[in-house]
């Protein structure tokens, strides 16, 4: 079952189109990535999933539920938690997350045990007693989640929920968001930080200029990026094969762009070592840099080379002792796939 179907659905302002006919599907029980730039039309989906806004057209269902048909139903499966926190700063963690219970109807008998368990689990009782106003940034986003999260909602948004903390709260935070998705809540995850988004979600969603214009797993993203990487490449050198004016220099420079970056730090740096690297046939270039360290320019597509050069260093007696591969990114996709925009649809 999907936690999440859209058809068509679209988002019209006067003459400008927000949402383009977005056909999305978002698995029960996954943690989903939504992802574009700004404007891209990323916060008009939500507020239509939410139910903030109606739809121009199309249709949309959130845990079964039409969101035009049945909209309260949508509601009540529903914990949002914004960028911009919006609790009341004039009240307690404790109020703050009891009117929120209120406001779902929770049962008074239940409902301050539920929250406190709730602060534990984010590790905020610490500071029930405190006003909002008086909370730190990572504070802030833990009380917030726990007056997202008193009502049991299946489905939650969340938006940016790691921006501007620091690095252990932001640790503690996504262990939280693998812990609610484990124990059985979809996760809509927005956020600008890719290495967030690929390692915490199992599919994502790019959207641009209203469109959906990626979608798939995170490493399902970065091998399609690989192959239209190489047919471009390709194209490139065929095309250059075909025009004898072009120089020598231009045709490397494009070759350098089927290249892999390796490189590593060996305990020393003996010459039969690099003797052994510059006859590796996958090897197109080696550099020594100052500290010592082994770039090297290899075979992008080829799968083999990695271990080739390794075998080389191995049996050549050498001692490797970091090593790093640069391959393509979630951030090479995002900006791959937001940069080619229609002029029209800026409009």
């Amino acid at each position: 079952m999907n936690a999440i179907e859209t058809k068509n659905l679209t988002k019209v302002y006067k003459n400008f189109t927000a949402v383009n006919s977005l056909n999305l599907e978002v698995p029960d029980n996954t943690i989903f990535g939504m992802l574009g730039p700004n404007g891209a039309g990323k916060t008009t989906t939500i507020k239509m999933l939410t139910c903030l806004i109606q739809p121009t057209s199309g249709e949309a269902t959130v845990g079964g539920y039409d969101i035009k048909n049945n909209p309260d139903e949508v509601r009540r499966l529903l914990g949002m938690v914004p960028q911009q926190v919006s609790l009341y700063k004039d009240l307690t963690v404790m109020e703050n997350s009891q009117l929120c219970a209120d406001y779902y109807g929770i049962d008074p008998n239940e409902r301050d045990s539920r929250i406190e368990d709730l602060m534990e689990l984010v590790d905020i009782k610490y500071a029930k007693d405190k006003l909002v106003s008086q909370l730190s940034g990572g504070q802030k986003q833990k009380a917030s989640l726990v007056a997202s999260l008193v009502h049991r909602p299946k489905i939650l948004f969340l938006d940016e929920p790691t921006i501007g903390l620091d690095p252990t709260t932001k640790r503690t935070l996504w262990d939280l968001i693998r812990e609610l998705n484990d124990n059985g809540h979809t996760i809509i995850l927005c956020s600008h930080d890719m290495h967030e988004v690929d390692m915490l979600c199992d599919n994502v969603g790019i959207i641009n200029t209203g469109n959906l214009v990626a979608y798939d797993t995170p490493q399902g993203l970065k091998d399609a990026l690989l192959e239209s990487n190489k047919k471009e490449i390709s194209d490139t050198l065929s095309q250059i094969s075909a025009e004898s004016d072009v120089s020598t220099s231009t045709k490397e420079d494009v070759d350098n762009l089927s290249l892999r970056k390796m490189s590593f730090l060996l305990k020393s740096n003996d010459d039969d070592i690099i003797n052994s690297l510059k006859h590796n046939s996958h090897v197109k270039s080696i550099e020594i840099a100052h500290n010592g360290r082994v770039n090297l320019r290899i075979d992008y597509f080829d799968d083999d080379a990695v271990n080739s050069v390794l075998d080389s260093v191995i049996n050549s007696n050498g001692v490797i002792k970091s090593i790093t591969t640069e391959e393509p990114s979630l951030e090479d996709v995002f900006i791959k796939s937001t940069s080619e925009v229609n002029e029209d649809d800026r409009v």
